[in-house]
Protein backbone atom coordinates (compact mmCIF):
# COMPACT_ATOMS: atom_id res chain seq x y z
CA UNK A 1 0.00 0.00 0.00
CA UNK A 2 2.91 2.34 0.65
CA UNK A 3 3.70 2.39 -3.05
CA UNK A 4 0.30 3.89 -3.74
CA UNK A 5 0.53 6.55 -1.04
CA UNK A 6 2.22 9.20 -3.15
CA UNK A 7 -0.05 12.14 -2.56
CA UNK A 8 -0.58 13.74 -5.92
CA UNK A 9 -2.07 10.68 -7.58
CA UNK A 10 -5.24 11.12 -5.57
CA UNK A 11 -5.26 14.88 -5.20
CA UNK A 12 -8.61 16.14 -6.54
CA UNK A 13 -7.75 17.94 -9.76
CA UNK A 14 -10.54 20.45 -9.32
CA UNK A 15 -8.91 21.62 -6.10
CA UNK A 16 -5.70 22.74 -7.78
CA UNK A 17 -5.24 26.47 -8.14
CA UNK A 18 -5.06 28.24 -11.50
CA UNK A 19 -1.38 28.97 -10.94
CA UNK A 20 -0.73 25.22 -10.90
CA UNK A 21 -2.62 24.25 -14.05
CA UNK A 22 0.45 22.72 -15.73
CA UNK A 23 0.71 20.32 -12.81
CA UNK A 24 -3.00 19.53 -13.18
CA UNK A 25 -2.50 18.61 -16.83
CA UNK A 26 0.49 16.53 -15.85
CA UNK A 27 -1.58 14.64 -13.32
CA UNK A 28 -4.29 14.02 -15.90
CA UNK A 29 -1.69 12.53 -18.21
CA UNK A 30 -0.40 10.43 -15.32
CA UNK A 31 -3.88 9.09 -14.65
CA UNK A 32 -4.47 8.39 -18.32
CA UNK A 33 -1.15 6.70 -19.00
CA UNK A 34 -1.44 4.56 -15.89
CA UNK A 35 -4.79 3.27 -17.05
CA UNK A 36 -3.16 0.97 -19.58
CA UNK A 37 -1.36 -1.01 -16.89
CA UNK A 38 -3.04 -4.25 -15.92
CA UNK A 39 -3.97 -4.29 -12.25
CA UNK A 40 -6.93 -6.69 -12.17
CA UNK A 41 -6.72 -10.47 -12.36
CA UNK A 42 -10.16 -10.51 -13.95
CA UNK A 43 -10.20 -7.38 -16.15
CA UNK A 44 -6.94 -6.78 -18.05
CA UNK A 45 -8.22 -3.47 -19.46
CA UNK A 46 -9.21 -2.01 -16.10
CA UNK A 47 -7.56 1.30 -15.10
CA UNK A 48 -4.57 1.02 -12.79
CA UNK A 49 -6.03 3.71 -10.56
CA UNK A 50 -8.87 6.25 -10.57
CA UNK A 51 -8.97 8.97 -13.22
CA UNK A 52 -10.32 12.32 -12.04
CA UNK A 53 -10.49 14.96 -14.79
CA UNK A 54 -13.33 17.24 -13.66
CA UNK A 55 -15.65 17.99 -10.81
CA UNK A 56 -18.45 15.45 -10.59
CA UNK A 57 -20.77 16.08 -12.28
CA UNK A 58 -18.63 17.61 -15.00
CA UNK A 59 -19.86 19.68 -17.94
CA UNK A 60 -20.82 16.73 -20.14
CA UNK A 61 -22.63 14.99 -17.30
CA UNK A 62 -24.51 18.17 -16.47
CA UNK A 63 -25.77 18.38 -20.03
CA UNK A 64 -27.00 14.81 -19.95
CA UNK A 65 -28.64 15.32 -16.55
CA UNK A 66 -30.44 18.47 -17.78
CA UNK A 67 -31.74 16.54 -20.79
CA UNK A 68 -32.86 13.64 -18.60
CA UNK A 69 -34.55 15.91 -16.07
CA UNK A 70 -37.10 16.98 -18.68
CA UNK A 71 -38.53 13.45 -18.80
CA UNK A 72 -37.31 11.71 -15.60
CA UNK A 73 -36.88 12.77 -11.97
CA UNK A 74 -33.15 13.32 -11.46
CA UNK A 75 -33.18 14.58 -7.87
CA UNK A 76 -31.72 11.33 -6.54
CA UNK A 77 -28.97 11.05 -9.16
CA UNK A 78 -25.68 10.22 -7.48
CA UNK A 79 -23.54 10.05 -10.59
CA UNK A 80 -24.35 9.85 -14.27
CA UNK A 81 -22.52 6.91 -15.85
CA UNK A 82 -21.34 5.86 -19.27
CA UNK A 83 -21.75 2.09 -19.13
CA UNK A 84 -20.14 1.61 -22.51
CA UNK A 85 -16.85 2.78 -20.93
CA UNK A 86 -17.20 1.38 -17.40
CA UNK A 87 -15.10 -1.72 -16.79
CA UNK A 88 -14.43 -4.10 -13.94
CA UNK A 89 -14.33 -2.23 -10.62
CA UNK A 90 -14.48 1.19 -12.30
CA UNK A 91 -17.52 3.28 -13.12
CA UNK A 92 -16.90 5.89 -15.84
CA UNK A 93 -18.88 9.06 -16.52
CA UNK A 94 -19.34 11.08 -19.76
CA UNK A 95 -16.54 13.44 -18.71
CA UNK A 96 -13.99 10.63 -18.61
CA UNK A 97 -13.80 10.34 -14.84
CA UNK A 98 -13.19 6.73 -13.79
CA UNK A 99 -13.99 6.03 -10.15
CA UNK A 100 -13.20 2.92 -8.13
CA UNK A 101 -16.72 1.76 -7.43
CA UNK A 102 -17.21 0.34 -3.95
CA UNK A 103 -20.95 1.06 -4.02
CA UNK A 104 -21.62 -1.05 -7.14
CA UNK A 105 -25.16 0.06 -8.00
CA UNK A 106 -26.28 -0.20 -4.38
CA UNK A 107 -24.58 -3.60 -3.91
CA UNK A 108 -25.99 -5.06 -7.13
CA UNK A 109 -23.02 -5.64 -9.47
CA UNK A 110 -21.31 -8.95 -8.63
CA UNK A 111 -18.61 -9.63 -11.22
CA UNK A 112 -17.71 -6.25 -12.70
CA UNK A 113 -18.89 -3.87 -15.37
CA UNK A 114 -18.89 -5.32 -18.89
CA UNK A 115 -17.89 -8.78 -17.73
CA UNK A 116 -17.01 -10.87 -20.78
CA UNK A 117 -18.65 -14.03 -19.45
CA UNK A 118 -21.92 -12.15 -18.99
CA UNK A 119 -21.61 -10.63 -22.45
CA UNK A 120 -21.24 -14.13 -23.85
CA UNK A 121 -24.36 -15.26 -21.99
CA UNK A 122 -26.22 -12.19 -23.24
CA UNK A 123 -25.41 -13.09 -26.86
CA UNK A 124 -26.46 -16.73 -26.53
CA UNK A 125 -29.42 -18.07 -28.54
CA UNK A 126 -31.04 -19.07 -25.24
CA UNK A 127 -30.90 -15.48 -24.01
CA UNK A 128 -32.15 -14.03 -27.28
CA UNK A 129 -35.11 -16.41 -27.27
CA UNK A 130 -35.96 -15.44 -23.67
CA UNK A 131 -35.71 -11.72 -24.40
CA UNK A 132 -37.85 -11.55 -27.52
CA UNK A 133 -40.36 -14.20 -26.41
CA UNK A 134 -40.73 -13.31 -22.76
CA UNK A 135 -43.12 -15.86 -21.28
CA UNK A 136 -45.93 -15.43 -18.78
CA UNK A 137 -44.27 -18.10 -16.66
CA UNK A 138 -47.29 -19.16 -14.65
CA UNK A 139 -49.33 -19.96 -17.75
CA UNK A 140 -46.81 -20.51 -20.54
CA UNK A 141 -43.41 -21.57 -19.17
CA UNK A 142 -40.77 -22.56 -21.70
CA UNK A 143 -39.83 -26.19 -22.16
CA UNK A 144 -36.40 -25.55 -20.61
CA UNK A 145 -37.49 -23.45 -17.60
CA UNK A 146 -36.83 -26.33 -15.15
CA UNK A 147 -33.33 -26.78 -16.61
CA UNK A 148 -32.63 -23.04 -16.34
CA UNK A 149 -33.67 -23.07 -12.68
CA UNK A 150 -31.81 -26.26 -11.77
CA UNK A 151 -28.54 -25.20 -13.42
CA UNK A 152 -28.67 -21.68 -12.02
CA UNK A 153 -30.86 -20.35 -9.22
CA UNK A 154 -31.35 -23.74 -7.55
CA UNK A 155 -27.70 -24.71 -7.98
CA UNK A 156 -26.87 -22.26 -5.17
CA UNK A 157 -30.03 -22.75 -3.10
CA UNK A 158 -29.44 -22.43 0.64
CA UNK A 159 -29.05 -25.75 2.41
CA UNK A 160 -32.43 -27.40 3.04
CA UNK A 161 -34.34 -25.23 0.56
CA UNK A 162 -34.98 -26.92 -2.78
CA UNK A 163 -37.77 -24.89 -4.38
CA UNK A 164 -38.01 -21.33 -5.62
CA UNK A 165 -40.62 -18.73 -6.48
CA UNK A 166 -39.10 -16.24 -8.88
CA UNK A 167 -39.92 -12.54 -8.94
CA UNK A 168 -38.80 -9.20 -10.29
CA UNK A 169 -37.03 -7.29 -7.50
CA UNK A 170 -36.12 -7.43 -3.83
CA UNK A 171 -39.36 -5.77 -2.72
CA UNK A 172 -41.29 -8.25 -4.85
CA UNK A 173 -39.35 -11.17 -3.37
CA UNK A 174 -40.21 -10.13 0.17
CA UNK A 175 -43.81 -9.23 -0.68
CA UNK A 176 -44.50 -12.64 -2.21
CA UNK A 177 -42.76 -14.34 0.73
CA UNK A 178 -45.19 -12.49 3.02
CA UNK A 179 -48.12 -13.77 0.95
CA UNK A 180 -46.79 -17.31 1.17
CA UNK A 181 -46.54 -16.97 4.96
CA UNK A 182 -50.11 -15.70 5.31
CA UNK A 183 -51.53 -18.48 3.12
CA UNK A 184 -49.46 -21.11 4.96
CA UNK A 185 -50.75 -19.95 8.34
CA UNK A 186 -54.40 -19.79 7.35
CA UNK A 187 -54.20 -23.15 5.60
CA UNK A 188 -52.85 -24.67 8.81
CA UNK A 189 -55.58 -23.02 10.90
CA UNK A 190 -58.21 -24.14 8.41
CA UNK A 191 -57.18 -27.77 8.76
CA UNK A 192 -54.92 -28.45 5.78
CA UNK A 193 -54.65 -27.90 2.03
CA UNK A 194 -57.67 -30.02 1.15
CA UNK A 195 -60.11 -27.95 3.22
CA UNK A 196 -62.18 -25.69 0.95
CA UNK A 197 -62.77 -22.00 1.56
CA UNK A 198 -66.15 -21.12 3.04
CA UNK A 199 -68.65 -18.89 1.29
CA UNK A 200 -68.15 -16.34 4.08
CA UNK A 201 -64.39 -16.31 3.51
CA UNK A 202 -64.76 -15.76 -0.20
CA UNK A 203 -67.41 -13.05 0.13
CA UNK A 204 -65.65 -11.15 2.92
CA UNK A 205 -62.31 -11.20 1.08
CA UNK A 206 -63.89 -9.08 -1.66
CA UNK A 207 -64.78 -6.48 0.98
CA UNK A 208 -61.30 -6.52 2.55
CA UNK A 209 -62.81 -7.89 5.72
CA UNK A 210 -62.34 -10.92 7.92
CA UNK A 211 -62.43 -13.85 7.84
CA UNK A 212 -61.43 -13.77 4.15
CA UNK A 213 -58.88 -11.01 4.75
CA UNK A 214 -56.90 -12.54 7.59
CA UNK A 215 -55.95 -10.71 10.76
CA UNK A 216 -52.27 -11.64 10.68
CA UNK A 217 -49.03 -9.67 10.63
CA UNK A 218 -45.33 -9.85 9.81
CA UNK A 219 -42.91 -9.04 12.63
CA UNK A 220 -39.85 -7.04 11.58
CA UNK A 221 -37.21 -4.99 13.38
CA UNK A 222 -36.59 -1.33 14.00
CA UNK A 223 -34.18 0.17 11.43
CA UNK A 224 -34.97 -2.68 9.02
CA UNK A 225 -35.41 -2.26 5.28
CA UNK A 226 -37.37 -4.81 3.25
CA UNK A 227 -38.66 -2.81 0.28
CA UNK A 228 -41.12 -0.16 -0.84
CA UNK A 229 -44.27 -2.08 -1.81
CA UNK A 230 -47.25 -1.96 0.52
CA UNK A 231 -46.47 -5.02 2.62
CA UNK A 232 -42.73 -4.61 2.58
CA UNK A 233 -43.02 -0.91 3.38
CA UNK A 234 -45.02 -1.78 6.48
CA UNK A 235 -42.11 -3.99 7.55
CA UNK A 236 -39.54 -1.28 6.68
CA UNK A 237 -38.42 1.00 9.52
CA UNK A 238 -35.22 2.60 8.23
CA UNK A 239 -36.10 6.20 7.19
CA UNK A 240 -39.31 8.28 7.31
CA UNK A 241 -38.84 9.41 3.70
CA UNK A 242 -39.48 5.83 2.61
CA UNK A 243 -42.86 5.69 4.36
CA UNK A 244 -44.41 9.16 4.50
CA UNK A 245 -48.00 9.46 3.17
CA UNK A 246 -48.30 5.74 2.39
CA UNK A 247 -51.03 3.75 4.20
CA UNK A 248 -49.49 1.07 6.38
CA UNK A 249 -50.51 -2.14 8.11
CA UNK A 250 -50.54 -2.25 11.90
CA UNK A 251 -47.62 -4.66 12.17
CA UNK A 252 -45.22 -5.14 15.09
CA UNK A 253 -41.51 -4.37 15.20
CA UNK A 254 -38.90 -5.40 17.75
CA UNK A 255 -35.68 -3.63 18.67
CA UNK A 256 -32.71 -4.86 16.68
CA UNK A 257 -29.64 -5.19 18.94
CA UNK A 258 -27.44 -2.09 18.85
CA UNK A 259 -24.02 -3.57 19.36
CA UNK A 260 -21.10 -1.59 20.72
CA UNK A 261 -17.63 -1.73 19.18
CA UNK A 262 -15.02 -3.09 19.40
CA UNK A 263 -17.02 -6.24 20.08
CA UNK A 264 -14.40 -7.80 22.33
CA UNK A 265 -14.55 -4.82 24.68
CA UNK A 266 -18.34 -4.91 25.06
CA UNK A 267 -19.17 -8.62 25.11
CA UNK A 268 -21.39 -8.52 28.20
CA UNK A 269 -23.31 -5.40 27.11
CA UNK A 270 -23.88 -6.80 23.64
CA UNK A 271 -25.05 -10.17 24.94
CA UNK A 272 -27.53 -8.33 27.17
CA UNK A 273 -28.82 -6.25 24.23
CA UNK A 274 -29.34 -9.38 22.14
CA UNK A 275 -31.11 -11.20 24.97
CA UNK A 276 -33.43 -8.22 25.47
CA UNK A 277 -34.21 -8.14 21.76
CA UNK A 278 -35.07 -11.84 21.71
CA UNK A 279 -37.29 -11.39 24.77
CA UNK A 280 -39.10 -8.56 22.97
CA UNK A 281 -39.57 -10.75 19.90
CA UNK A 282 -41.09 -13.52 21.99
CA UNK A 283 -43.38 -11.08 23.78
CA UNK A 284 -44.66 -9.71 20.47
CA UNK A 285 -45.19 -13.17 19.00
CA UNK A 286 -47.26 -14.16 22.05
CA UNK A 287 -49.12 -10.94 22.74
CA UNK A 288 -49.36 -8.63 19.74
CA UNK A 289 -53.00 -7.89 18.94
CA UNK A 290 -52.52 -8.92 15.30
CA UNK A 291 -50.67 -12.25 15.57
CA UNK A 292 -47.43 -12.49 13.58
CA UNK A 293 -47.25 -15.47 11.25
CA UNK A 294 -43.62 -14.78 10.31
CA UNK A 295 -40.55 -12.89 11.42
CA UNK A 296 -38.39 -11.27 8.73
CA UNK A 297 -34.81 -10.28 9.41
CA UNK A 298 -31.76 -9.12 7.49
CA UNK A 299 -28.44 -10.81 8.35
CA UNK A 300 -27.01 -7.28 8.42
CA UNK A 301 -29.39 -4.35 8.46
CA UNK A 302 -28.05 -2.62 5.39
CA UNK A 303 -30.14 0.48 4.62
CA UNK A 304 -30.71 1.03 8.34
CA UNK A 305 -27.03 1.64 9.07
CA UNK A 306 -25.17 -1.66 8.67
CA UNK A 307 -26.30 -3.05 12.00
CA UNK A 308 -24.94 -6.46 12.96
CA UNK A 309 -25.88 -9.15 15.45
CA UNK A 310 -24.06 -12.30 16.52
CA UNK A 311 -24.67 -15.81 15.17
CA UNK A 312 -25.99 -16.70 18.62
CA UNK A 313 -28.68 -14.05 18.28
CA UNK A 314 -29.91 -15.49 14.98
CA UNK A 315 -29.83 -19.04 16.35
CA UNK A 316 -31.97 -17.77 19.21
CA UNK A 317 -34.35 -16.16 16.74
CA UNK A 318 -34.65 -19.42 14.80
CA UNK A 319 -35.37 -21.28 18.06
CA UNK A 320 -38.10 -18.80 19.00
CA UNK A 321 -39.85 -19.03 15.65
CA UNK A 322 -39.83 -22.83 15.81
CA UNK A 323 -41.06 -22.79 19.40
CA UNK A 324 -44.06 -20.62 18.58
CA UNK A 325 -44.92 -21.97 15.15
CA UNK A 326 -44.12 -18.86 13.11
CA UNK A 327 -41.97 -18.74 10.00
CA UNK A 328 -38.50 -17.24 9.73
CA UNK A 329 -37.85 -15.27 6.54
CA UNK A 330 -34.23 -14.24 6.00
CA UNK A 331 -33.92 -11.24 3.71
CA UNK A 332 -30.68 -11.80 1.78
CA UNK A 333 -31.46 -9.23 -0.91
CA UNK A 334 -28.34 -7.18 -0.10
CA UNK A 335 -26.20 -9.67 1.83
CA UNK A 336 -26.56 -12.61 -0.55
CA UNK A 337 -24.37 -13.89 -3.39
CA UNK A 338 -20.96 -13.79 -1.79
CA UNK A 339 -20.50 -10.32 -0.32
CA UNK A 340 -19.93 -11.54 3.26
CA UNK A 341 -17.39 -14.21 2.35
CA UNK A 342 -20.12 -16.87 2.25
CA UNK A 343 -22.52 -17.28 -0.64
CA UNK A 344 -25.39 -16.63 1.77
CA UNK A 345 -24.74 -14.51 4.86
CA UNK A 346 -26.88 -16.74 7.07
CA UNK A 347 -24.32 -19.50 6.54
CA UNK A 348 -22.24 -17.66 9.16
CA UNK A 349 -24.86 -18.50 11.78
CA UNK A 350 -24.48 -22.30 11.79
CA UNK A 351 -28.22 -22.80 12.19
CA UNK A 352 -29.36 -26.26 13.35
CA UNK A 353 -32.11 -26.10 10.71
CA UNK A 354 -32.59 -23.72 7.78
CA UNK A 355 -34.81 -20.65 7.63
CA UNK A 356 -38.26 -21.24 6.19
CA UNK A 357 -37.68 -18.81 3.34
CA UNK A 358 -34.67 -16.90 2.02
CA UNK A 359 -35.29 -13.95 -0.29
CA UNK A 360 -32.76 -12.74 -2.84
CA UNK A 361 -32.15 -10.14 -5.55
CA UNK A 362 -29.49 -7.45 -6.24
CA UNK A 363 -26.26 -9.35 -7.11
CA UNK A 364 -28.37 -12.23 -8.41
CA UNK A 365 -29.73 -9.83 -11.07
CA UNK A 366 -33.05 -11.63 -10.62
CA UNK A 367 -35.23 -12.13 -7.57
CA UNK A 368 -37.42 -14.47 -5.60
CA UNK A 369 -37.51 -16.62 -2.50
CA UNK A 370 -36.24 -20.09 -1.74
CA UNK A 371 -38.24 -22.51 0.39
CA UNK A 372 -38.26 -26.17 1.27
CA UNK A 373 -41.55 -26.99 3.00
CA UNK A 374 -44.08 -28.15 0.36
CA UNK A 375 -46.89 -26.59 2.40
CA UNK A 376 -45.48 -23.17 1.50
CA UNK A 377 -46.70 -23.79 -2.03
CA UNK A 378 -50.32 -22.52 -2.06
CA UNK A 379 -53.00 -25.18 -2.20
CA UNK A 380 -54.59 -23.77 -5.36
CA UNK A 381 -53.30 -22.16 -8.57
CA UNK A 382 -53.45 -18.41 -9.11
CA UNK A 383 -53.03 -17.62 -5.41
CA UNK A 384 -49.34 -16.75 -5.85
CA UNK A 385 -49.35 -15.44 -9.38
CA UNK A 386 -48.68 -12.53 -11.73
CA UNK A 387 -48.11 -12.18 -15.45
CA UNK A 388 -44.34 -12.58 -15.49
CA UNK A 389 -43.51 -14.46 -12.26
CA UNK A 390 -39.85 -13.69 -12.90
CA UNK A 391 -37.79 -13.40 -16.05
CA UNK A 392 -35.93 -16.26 -17.77
CA UNK A 393 -33.44 -13.79 -19.26
CA UNK A 394 -32.41 -12.65 -15.81
CA UNK A 395 -32.28 -16.24 -14.56
CA UNK A 396 -29.90 -17.08 -17.42
CA UNK A 397 -27.76 -14.09 -16.44
CA UNK A 398 -27.65 -15.27 -12.81
CA UNK A 399 -26.54 -18.69 -14.02
CA UNK A 400 -23.62 -17.06 -15.83
CA UNK A 401 -22.82 -15.04 -12.69
CA UNK A 402 -22.79 -18.23 -10.60
CA UNK A 403 -20.45 -19.91 -13.07
CA UNK A 404 -18.11 -16.91 -13.01
CA UNK A 405 -18.13 -16.83 -9.20
CA UNK A 406 -17.36 -20.52 -8.92
CA UNK A 407 -14.77 -20.58 -11.71
CA UNK A 408 -12.75 -17.80 -10.06
CA UNK A 409 -13.48 -18.65 -6.39
CA UNK A 410 -14.83 -15.13 -5.96
CA UNK A 411 -16.51 -15.89 -2.63
CA UNK A 412 -13.13 -17.01 -1.30
CA UNK A 413 -11.51 -13.93 -2.84
CA UNK A 414 -14.04 -11.70 -1.07
CA UNK A 415 -13.36 -13.38 2.26
CA UNK A 416 -9.59 -12.99 1.91
CA UNK A 417 -9.66 -9.40 0.66
CA UNK A 418 -12.21 -8.51 3.32
CA UNK A 419 -9.93 -9.75 6.09
CA UNK A 420 -7.07 -7.67 4.70
CA UNK A 421 -9.23 -4.58 4.25
CA UNK A 422 -10.69 -4.78 7.73
CA UNK A 423 -7.23 -5.09 9.29
CA UNK A 424 -5.99 -2.03 7.42
CA UNK A 425 -9.09 -0.07 8.39
CA UNK A 426 -8.39 -0.89 12.02
CA UNK A 427 -5.02 0.80 11.55
CA UNK A 428 -6.65 3.90 10.07
CA UNK A 429 -9.15 3.98 12.94
CA UNK A 430 -6.28 4.06 15.43
CA UNK A 431 -4.43 6.72 13.43
CA UNK A 432 -7.48 8.99 12.96
CA UNK A 433 -9.66 8.78 16.10
CA UNK A 434 -13.30 9.61 15.50
CA UNK A 435 -13.11 9.24 11.72
CA UNK A 436 -13.68 5.47 11.45
CA UNK A 437 -15.99 4.93 14.42
CA UNK A 438 -17.70 1.63 15.19
CA UNK A 439 -15.79 -0.25 12.51
CA UNK A 440 -17.79 -3.39 11.85
CA UNK A 441 -17.89 -6.37 9.55
CA UNK A 442 -14.90 -8.38 10.77
CA UNK A 443 -15.00 -11.82 9.20
CA UNK A 444 -17.85 -10.73 6.92
CA UNK A 445 -15.95 -10.42 3.66
CA UNK A 446 -15.97 -6.90 2.25
CA UNK A 447 -19.39 -6.16 3.82
CA UNK A 448 -17.74 -3.57 6.06
CA UNK A 449 -18.94 -0.25 7.47
CA UNK A 450 -17.93 2.50 9.85
CA UNK A 451 -19.48 5.72 11.15
CA UNK A 452 -18.21 9.20 10.42
CA UNK A 453 -19.43 12.42 12.08
CA UNK A 454 -19.46 14.22 8.71
CA UNK A 455 -20.76 11.35 6.60
CA UNK A 456 -22.40 13.29 3.78
CA UNK A 457 -19.37 15.52 3.31
CA UNK A 458 -17.17 12.41 3.39
CA UNK A 459 -19.15 10.82 0.56
CA UNK A 460 -18.93 13.94 -1.62
CA UNK A 461 -15.22 14.31 -1.00
CA UNK A 462 -14.64 10.67 -1.91
CA UNK A 463 -15.45 11.36 -5.56
CA UNK A 464 -12.76 14.02 -5.68
CA UNK A 465 -10.30 11.34 -4.68
CA UNK A 466 -11.59 8.87 -7.27
CA UNK A 467 -13.90 6.65 -5.23
CA UNK A 468 -17.63 6.06 -5.52
CA UNK A 469 -18.87 5.05 -2.08
CA UNK A 470 -22.24 4.94 -0.33
CA UNK A 471 -23.81 5.58 3.02
CA UNK A 472 -26.59 4.08 5.10
CA UNK A 473 -28.51 4.97 8.22
CA UNK A 474 -27.70 8.27 9.89
CA UNK A 475 -23.89 8.22 9.91
CA UNK A 476 -22.68 5.00 8.35
CA UNK A 477 -20.34 4.66 5.38
CA UNK A 478 -20.85 1.25 3.86
CA UNK A 479 -18.46 -0.62 1.61
CA UNK A 480 -20.13 -2.67 -1.10
CA UNK A 481 -17.38 -3.57 -3.58
CA UNK A 482 -17.83 -6.24 -6.21
CA UNK A 483 -16.66 -9.82 -5.77
CA UNK A 484 -13.76 -9.06 -8.14
CA UNK A 485 -12.38 -6.44 -5.71
CA UNK A 486 -8.76 -7.42 -5.00
CA UNK A 487 -6.01 -6.44 -2.57
CA UNK A 488 -4.62 -3.79 -4.93
CA UNK A 489 -8.10 -2.23 -5.14
CA UNK A 490 -8.25 -2.28 -1.35
CA UNK A 491 -4.94 -0.40 -1.24
CA UNK A 492 -6.29 2.27 -3.59
CA UNK A 493 -9.42 2.59 -1.46
CA UNK A 494 -7.42 2.82 1.77
CA UNK A 495 -5.19 5.48 0.30
CA UNK A 496 -8.23 7.52 -0.72
CA UNK A 497 -9.92 7.10 2.65
CA UNK A 498 -6.83 8.36 4.44
CA UNK A 499 -6.65 11.38 2.18
CA UNK A 500 -10.34 12.13 2.73
CA UNK A 501 -10.00 12.28 6.52
CA UNK A 502 -6.65 14.11 6.48
CA UNK A 503 -7.39 16.69 3.76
Amino acid sequence: MAALRHGAAFRPLSALSASRQPLSRSLTRQFTSSSVRMTSSYFPGEPARPIVKTDIPGPASKEYIAKLDKVFDTRSVNMLADYTKSIGNYIVDPDGNALLDVYAQIASIPVGYNNLALKKAARSPEMITSLINRPALGNFPSHDWADILQTGILKVAPKGLNQVFTGMAGSDANETAFKAAFMWRRQRERGGPSVEFTEEEMASSMLNKTPGASELSILSFKTAFHGRLFGTLSATRSKPIHKLDIPAFDWPHATFPRLKYPLEEHAAENAKAEAESLAEVEHLIKNYHIPPCAVIVEPIQSEGGDNHASPAFFRGLRALTKKHGVLLIVDEVQTGVGATGKFWAHEHWDLPEPPDMVTFSKKAQTAGYYYGDPSLRPNKPYRQFNTWMGDPARAILFRAIIEEIQRNDLVGNTARVGDYLFGELQGLARKYPGQFENLRGKGQGTFIAFDNPHRDEFLKKAKKFGVNIGGSGERAIRLRPMLIFEKNHADILLDALEKIVSS
